[in-house]
C-alpha cells in the first residue's frame, strides 16, 4: 500500500486515463485493514489536477499476508467489474479511475474518487436504514441484473463464476457452531440453529444455483455494509469482490433481510419484492412470477444467512445484529425447505 500512494507508481497509474499527469505530493488519509485494505489519500500534481479527476481518492488492494486464492480472485473480479461493466450497468456506485492487475503480486488494485469528502457515507448493520431505502437500493439491484440479463456473451467469463461452492471450502459447521454458541449468535432463532442442517441447505443451494436460468449479474455480498449513501443521499453499491453469474434473488432476499429490522422486514418484505419485480418489468426484463420470485426470495435469505454464519473476524455486534436478522428471516420462511437438500 506505500508504494500504491506514492506519486512515481500514482503517476504511471493515473497516466494512461489522463495523459501527462505527474503527481508532485500524496497526502495519506485514514486506512481501514480487513480482508481488504482500503486507504484514503489527496494528490497533488504539477500544473495542477487534471479535468475530471478529484485529487481525492481511495485505494483498494488485497495486499493482507495470508497467501489465498481466495483474496487473490476476490481483487481480480472487483477490478473486472470496474474495468468492464461498472460504466455501462447504471448502477450508482464508486468512480474508478484505476483498476488493474498488480503484476508482481497478481492482485487486484482499485482506486477509486473518495465518496466521504463528496459527502457520502458508508454504512454496516448498526446504521439506520429504512424501508424506503430498502427500496431505493433496490431499484440499483433491480438495474445491475438487468444489464445482462442471461448475456450470452459473459457466459464464460471466468471473472464471473459462480462463487458458492467457494463457501463451502474454508468454512462451514465449526465455524457456523463457534458463533452460535457464542454471545454473537444468541439471537439466531432455534429452529434454524442447526450448523449442520444451514450447511446442507447451503450446499444444496450451490448446486442448484449452478444451473439456474436465466442467470444475470449479480453482486453476490448485499448487505448493508456493501452499501453507501452518496453526496445526496442516495443509496449506492460498493465492494464488489464476489460479482458473479447467478440468480436475481441471491442478491435480493439477501439484502431485504439484511438491511431492515426484523419488525420493519416482516411489515413490508413483500412489497418490496414486489417493488424490485416491477423495476425489473420496467428495464424489459420478463420478471418471474409471484410464486417464483417468493421462493427466490427464500433461498436468498438461505445465502445470506450462511455467509453471516461463517463469518469471522467483523465487529461482534455486526455479526452478532446480521445473524439475528437473517436467521430470523430464515425461521420466519422455513427457507433452508426452499431448498432440495
Amino acid at each position: 500500500m506505500t508504494e500504491l500512494m506514492s506519486p512515481e507508481w500514482l503517476s504511471s497509474a493515473l497516466e494512461p486515463r489522463f495523459p501527462g499527469i505527474q503527481v508532485s505530493k500524496v497526502t495519506p488519509g485514514p486506512v481501514v485493514s480487513r480482508m481488504s485494505t482500503n486507504a484514503r489519500f489527496r494528490i497533488e500534481c504539477e500544473g495542477g489536477l487534471p479535468s475530471g479527476l478529484s485529487p481525492d481518492l481511495c485505494g483498494k488492494g488485497y495486499f493482507m499476508d495470508i497467501g489465498t486464492w481466495e483474496a487473490r480472485n476476490a481483487g481480480v473480479s472487483e477490478v473486472a467489474f470496474y474495468r468492464h461493466m461498472a460504466g455501462t450497468s447504471g448502477v450508482r456506485t464508486l468512480r474508478s479511475v484505476y483498476a488493474d492487475i498488480d503484476p508482481e503480486t497478481q492482485h487486484g488494485v482499485v482506486i477509486t474518487e473518495d465518496a466521504v469528502t463528496q459527502g457520502g457515507t458508508f454504512l454496516d448493520a448498526t446504521s439506520d436504514y429504512t424501508p424506503e431505502q430498502t427500496s431505493q437500493s433496490l431499484e440499483q439491484y433491480a438495474k445491475l441484473h438487468a444489464a445482462r440479463w442471461g448475456d450470452s456473451s459473459l457466459g464464460e467469463a471466468e471473472w464471473l463464476s459462480p462463487r458458492l461452492e467457494g463457501h463451502l471450502v474454508h468454512r462451514g459447521v465449526k465455524e457456523i457452531r463457534a458463533n452460535f454458541e457464542s454471545e454473537i449468535g444468541a439471537g439466531v432463532p432455534d429452529e434454524v440453529r442447526d450448523p449442520d442442517a444451514l450447511v446442507a441447505a447451503y450446499r444444496a443451494l450451490a448446486e442448484e444455483t449452478l444451473s439456474e436460468s436465466p442467470w444475470s449479474v449479480i453482486h453476490g455480498d448485499a448487505h448493508v455494509g456493501n452499501l453507501y449513501l452518496d453526496g445526496d443521499r442516495r443509496p449506492s453499491l460498493a465492494d464488489w469482490q464476489l460479482v458473479q453469474r447467478g440468480p436475481w434473488y441471491l442478491d435480493v432476499g439477501y439484502h431485504i433481510a439484511s438491511t431492515l429490522t426484523v419488525e420493519d422486514r416482516r411489515r413490508t418484505e413483500k412489497d418490496l419484492l414486489r417493488h424490485y419485480l416491477d423495476r425489473l418489468r420496467a428495464a424489459g426484463v420478463e420478471a418471474p412470477s409471484w410464486d417464483e420470485a417468493w421462493l427466490g426470495f427464500r433461498r436468498g435469505v438461505v445465502h445470506g444467512f450462511y455467509l453471516w454464519s461463517i463469518t469471522l473476524k467483523v465487529a461482534p455486534e455486526i455479526t452478532s445484529t446480521l445473524q439475528h436478522r437473517l436467521g430470523t428471516a430464515a425461521a420466519d420462511h422455513e427457507a433452508f425447505n426452499s431448498v432440495s437438500p
